[in-house]
């Protein structure tokens, strides 16, 4: 299995005295072998490790200096049967002044040393006592054990098998400031950001400083990864904490415990191909624009041959909902309004009088008839001014039907059941179609009777049909053309299948009356389908549409990986498999894989004429927004590796 461009990167806090050089390299060291046998490619290590960041007036001593230089070639050295990129920090004395830099190494290399760029003055830092701005630095090149090594701050590193893989440094207080350096290396192309730092714990700072690693990590759309100094620092007068963070374009991956004595290091796989994706796809980020001109210096991938590595970071098999049940509260409670505003937004433009649902007792219809009821509300008219229609047809079982009405009452809706049987069986005579062939024409009929009932009611009334599939049926095209497919408004359509019963359940538990939310939780417990074949024997649901499509959050997570980040075939099955372990096994996931992405190409039609309907997530089928494709456009690239997997 390949690895698919992930990126294991390392952010250690090695053991420290201060001022001990030899000590330092010596723990250094240590955790370079560490990271090795962690098989990480970028190891991150703390501001001035290799001396202490607080030696104060030390500092400003010769001998330090030189011993740290003495240190820093060990290091060096050290990296030497490693193609793995490491970042340690020391001082660095350059025409009598003193610069906060990081070493950039590998394979026995000081590949560049990087320059510092906002000194802070202020509360406890008092680094312009000791160290020189970059904008004071007067060379542009060092020799540091008989080679010749770039210095400053305007160096960016580039991957030399790889054009669209680079990484830049920035250093501690660089991030604090309004425009950071590597917002600047971001636009300029690098999708990896190092910090070596040295941060102290106040009160309350940790979650700042969380807030803003995974914020700039957003802002540059890139992996960012920041190394702290521990608790090994001097503690006259303030104390340090070793906090390691490890984030992804607003993600955040790995977080080190704080207040350890001892060496610590946290991993975590980057996905680059990813970042590269998000990066394309917005379009207004592009390499250069606003930045300034960098040297390139260029490295050897330190990307290893083993790709059966298990993977460092967590994948969700359920990407749309979110694991904190806090977070997915605030979600559901959001998406419910995205979708209320939306809808109020189209009644109050049109001036209807109504608005008009079908009823199946399933999620999605449910879903749209809680939006209806409040759009509504908030726009101060009655919840009668909602037309709830339930047609029962051939495939209605007692417990939908029952659910239907019971929920469409309990809200104060206006209900209307209009039974389809009978003027389907005329239509079936009327195209000579026998009633007793349950084919595709069997279910459609029934879907596209449906359709008409709402859109002649709507004329009737002076209302809107009110559309409710959701965002996964739009992707397998599981839904009737000009049939369920179709309404005036559809407010659904930006929803996954596994997220819609959260968002009910969410509104069963904070507005529901004890009524509603009963007939909610049943709805939520009903098994999925469409109802559109003849129940069993014992009055059971016999359609069940994950037995014939595959489970919905394998199909949602497909469309997750391949529309947010690009995933091919193969990657999509690589992280499928890390996300849901033993519970379905490969060849499953592949059959899977071969109908979603069969059916996502075939039902393209079906997006390309989609009504209004409000995005409310970061993926969307929108034929004028999100998601532009031809109708006739091949899938056999996708299904040829499909096929190899």
């Amino acid at each position: 299995m390949q690895n698919y461009g992930f990126a294991r990167v390392a952010a250690a806090s090695p053991e420290l005295r201060v001022a001990d050089c030899a000590f330092n390299a010596e723990q250094i060291i240590k955790v370079i072998h560490e990271a090795d046998q962690q098989e990480v490619e970028y190891l991150v290590l703390p501001e001035l490790c290799i001396t202490g960041y607080t030696c104060a007036d030390l500092f400003l001593q010769p001998k330090l200096q030189e011993a740290a230089l003495e240190a820093l070639l060990r290091i060096t050295a050290a990296t030497a049967e490693h193609k793995m990129i490491v970042i340690a920090g020391l001082p660095v004395s350059i025409k009598s002044r003193l610069f906060n830099c990081a070493a950039v190494l590998q394979q026995g290399r000081i590949l560049g040393i990087v320059v510092k760029t906002c000194i802070p003055g202020y509360s406890e830092f008092y680094e312009p006592r000791w160290f020189a701005g970059a904008e004071e630095l007067e060379v542009t090149e060092l020799r540091i054990g008989g080679s010749a090594v770039p210095v400053g701050n305007d160096l960016i590193f580039a991957c030399e098998s790889n054009g669209n893989i680079s990484f830049g440094v920035e250093i501690c207080e660089d991030l604090w400031v309004p425009v950071p350096p590597s917002s600047l290396l971001a636009q300029a192309g690098a999708t990896l950001l190092f910090n070596p730092s040295a941060s102290n714990e106040l009160v309350g700072k940790a979650d700042y400083r969380r807030q803003l690693v995974t914020s700039q990590s957003a802002s540059c759309v890139a992996g960012y990864v920041y190394a702290s100094c521990n608790t090994g620092e001097s503690t006259t007068d303030v104390v340090f904490g070793g906090h390691s963070l490890i984030a992804e374009n607003g993600q955040l991956l790995a977080e080190s415990e704080r207040f350890t004595h001892e060496s610590r290091m946290i991993t975590a796989d980057i996905d680059l191909p990813r970042v590269q994706y998000s990066r394309t796809v917005m379009g207004t980020f592009r390499a250069g624009k606003g930045g300034r001109n960098y040297r390139e210096l260029l490295y050897t991938s330190p990307v290893r041959d083993n790709s059966r590595r298990e993977l460092k970071r967590a994948i969700s098999m359920n990407p749309f909902v979110p694991g904190n049940p806090l977070q997915r509260d605030e979600r559901c409670r959001e998406i419910l309004s995205i979708q209320t505003s939306g809808l109020m937004k189209r009644i109050r433009h049109i001036g209807t009088k109504q608005a008009v649902i079908g009823i199946s007792g399933g999620l999605d219809s449910t879903l749209a008839l809680l939006v209806a009821v409040r759009a509504m509300e908030l726009l101060g008219r009655p919840a009668s001014d909602v037309l709830a229609v339930t047609m029962p047809g051939f495939g209605t079982t007692n417990r939908t039907y029952d659910n239907a009405v019971g929920l469409i009452k309990a809200l104060g809706a206006q209900l209307l059941v209009v039974d389809i049987k009978a003027s389907c069986l005329q239509h079936f005579e009327d195209i000579g179609h026998d009633k007793d062939v349950h084919d595709l024409t069997y279910e459609n009929v029934q879907a596209r009777e449906r359709t008409q009932i709402l859109m002649d009611l709507a004329n009737k009334n002076g209302g809107i049909v009110i559309g409710t599939g959701d965002l996964s049926e739009l992707a397998l095209g599981w839904c009737t053309y000009n049939g369920d497919h179709m309404s005036m408004y559809s407010v659904n359509s930006g929803i996954p299948k596994t997220l819609i019963q959260y968002v009910v359940a969410w509104y069963a538990d904070h507005e529901a009356d004890e009524t509603v939310n009963k007939f909610l939780y049943s709805i939520i417990e009903t098994g999925i389908s469409p109802e559109l074949l003849p129940p069993s024997a014992t009055g059971e649901i016999v359609q069940l549409t994950e037995n014939i499509l595959g489970p919905y959050i394998v199909h949602d997570f497909f469309l997750y990986y391949m529309l947010r980040t690009g995933a091919s075939p193969g990657k999509m099955l690589y992280l499928a498999r890390h996300a849901f372990g033993e519970a379905y096994p490969k060849e499953q996931l592949v059959s899977w894989l071969k109908v979603f992405i069969t059916r996502f190409f075939t039902q393209q039609f079906k997006r390309s004429c989609l009504p209004d309907g409000p995005k409310v997530g970061t993926v969307s089928l929108s034929p004028r927004g999100d998601w532009r494709m031809p109708s006739d456009a091949s899938a056999a690239l996708w299904l040829r590796e499909v096929e190899e997997l």
